[in-house]
């Protein structure tokens, strides 16, 4: 049964079907070959589904494009311009910084691609870089929108594998700070190397007076995060309070949105919910079929038997996640793998939020690879490169943040410090 799941599965992939389609005939194909009643199916995406910290995504995305509907992307930009736009490369490097500030609200590295990258790849532009690196850098810095907390594809993680969302959360700071950080090093040599960015210090404003325009916008991320973690509220809970400051700087403060704006605003965010979750309910049935048919033991007993020790374990997973990555949605690559993956992650003496956090970034690259890497489609949407024209900047990326992956691979305090200062 589960063979010819899987093989069903692909061979939609193939075809190029939708991937929530794909899954669901997947196990439309496992139901029937295993002489289930059609009943099952109907009862396992209801189950997919009836989780509570589920409610945190469509509230998420929601925050994420009424930032950008309301201005307050807007001022974000201005914000990091004033902080690093004055050193050469500066521009770029901003586009890295907003992204960072953004991704603490939005959770959705698409939403932070768009919202950050129509203000900063067509200034990049007008101030010299190319448009492929321009788009290349946006797409990279917008997978910090999964990386940095709160994060969809966290919470995605955290209820397939009954782990702690606080705990994801606070895990992803410091490796997003370190990816973050990187970027920015690579795009100031980048710049030097070049000669390019010698006049991004024009037309920003000051610290101060960036912060004046910016400070509620500022306060927003720190609002979430420090409710979060100050015990205020729950990270779902934090989703709806982000909407409804979103709302009432948008509308009532910068008067930006507009009931019509607010209409465009709702129907984008519940069309992007929609696609999220009927990826998770069709793998919800096709994860259960994977189980009822164990699977999930006699791929631990593989794997147990193909790796030695952890260090090999890690380089493996690392190395398939890589290329699963570049063909299966991010989403749907959790919700079926991780409930495969942590188990025996644990048995080789994994922490599993540290796993869920190697999962998350590792998978995050897809959307910057090709051929299905939606980031690098927004950016180039952006930017009006074709996809083809992105590959060659693209590659330096890459190269940067997988080496920041294999550091917080095999350093797992670079994830766990954080997370013990505060739950332990």
């Amino acid at each position: 049964m589960s063979q010819l799941m899987i093989v069903s599965m692909l061979v939609f992939f193939g075809l190029t079907v939708p991937i929530a389609v794909s899954i669901g005939l997947g196990a439309m194909a496992g139901v029937s070959a295993a002489n289930l009643p059609s009943l099952v199916v109907a009862q396992q995406l209801y189950a997919a589904l009836d989780k509570y910290p589920l409610v945190a995504i469509p509230f998420f995305i929601l925050a994420g494009n009424l930032m950008e509907a309301g201005g307050i992307s807007e001022r974000m930009v201005e914000f990091a311009k004033s902080l690093v736009g004055g050193v050469q490369g500066g521009l770029a490097m901003a586009c890295v910084v907003t992204c960072m500030i953004f991704a603490a609200v939005a959770g959705s590295s698409v939403a932070t691609t768009f919202a950050v990258g129509a203000i900063l790849i067509p200034a990049m532009v007008r101030h010299g870089y190319p448009a492929p690196f321009a788009a290349s850098l946006q797409a990279t810095a917008a997978e910090l929108g999964v990386i940095i907390p709160p994060s969809i594809p966290m919470i995605l993680f955290a209820v397939s594998t009954d782990t702690s969302t606080g705990e994801l959360f606070i895990a992803g700071v410091v490796p997003g700070i370190l990816i973050a950080g990187a970027l920015m090093a690579y795009v100031w040599l980048y710049a030097r190397r070049n000669g390019l960015g010698l006049e991004d210090g024009e037309g920003r404003l000051a610290l101060w007076p960036a912060f004046k325009r910016a400070w509620l916008a500022l306060l927003m991320p720190a609002i979430i995060l420090g409710g979060i973690y100050g015990g205020i509220f729950t990270p779902t809970e934090a989703s709806v309070v982000a909407v409804v400051y979103a709302v009432v700087v948008g509308m009532l403060i910068y008067r930006r949105i507009s009931f019509s704006t607010l209409s465009a605003t709702l129907h984008r965010s519940v069309v992007s919910t929609a696609t999220i979750m009927f990826i998770i309910a069709n793998a919800g049935v096709f994860g259960f079929l994977l189980n009822r048919a164990g699977v999930p033991d006699a791929l631990g007993q593989w794997l147990a038997q193909v790796f030695s020790d952890k260090v090999s374990f890690l380089l493996g997973v690392n190395a398939a996640l890589f290329v699963i990555g570049m063909f299966i949605e991010t989403s749907a690559s959790i919700v079926v793998l991780a409930p495969l993956l942590l188990p025996v992650a644990v048995a080789f003496g994994i922490d599993p939020v540290h796993f869920g956090i190697i999962m998350v970034i590792n998978l995050a690259l897809g959307m910057i690879t090709p051929p299905f890497g939606v980031n690098l489609f927004a950016a180039g949407s952006i930017a009006r490169v074709p996809l083809e024209r992105l590959i060659r900047p693209l590659l330096p990326f890459v190269g940067t943040v997988v080496a920041c992956l294999l550091l917080i691979t095999y350093v797992p305090q670079l994830s766990l410090a954080l997370r013990d200062l505060v739950y332990r």
